[in-house]
């Protein structure tokens, strides 16, 4: 699986975790804090993103990393629409938004460059997947 000994190793995984802790700042100095459920849904997918890779990574072989991979594009897709959903209620401004959004997009991007890579790496992992 790649050459990495860990998961806190991957640059996708260091951008996750990033994105977490932005969106959890913005929870605690914006008005997001006080819109429960979309900050619920917000720190929810924003983790699961950083979580997801970590848990594939921990599956040890390159089937199961891609389908958790997967997963966690899809909930970096989810932050990014909980994002246009802070601009839109005003819990974020114009910049802040644009900035998040784009490096959301950047994650997104790694993540379906690294699906790629794994699904024609020869190195496959511990499993026999």
């Amino acid at each position: 699986m790649a050459n990495y000994s860990s998961f806190e190793e991957m640059v996708i995984y260091q951008l996750a975790r990033e994105q977490c802790n932005q969106v959890w700042s913005l929870i605690m100095t914006t008005s997001l804090g006080q819109d429960y459920k979309l900050r619920e849904q917000i720190n929810g997918s924003s983790g699961s993103v950083m979580d997801n890779i970590a848990e594939g990574f921990g599956r040890g072989g390159n089937k199961e990393f891609i389908t958790f991979l997967s997963y966690s594009r899809g909930s970096c897709c989810e932050t990014k629409a909980q994002l246009q959903r802070c601009f839109d209620r005003k819990h974020i401004n114009e910049i802040t938004f644009f900035e998040l959004n784009a490096k959301a997009q950047i994650i997104i991007d790694q993540i379906s460059k690294f699906m790629n890579y794994l699904k024609t790496s020869d190195k496959k992992g511990s499993k026999y997947d």
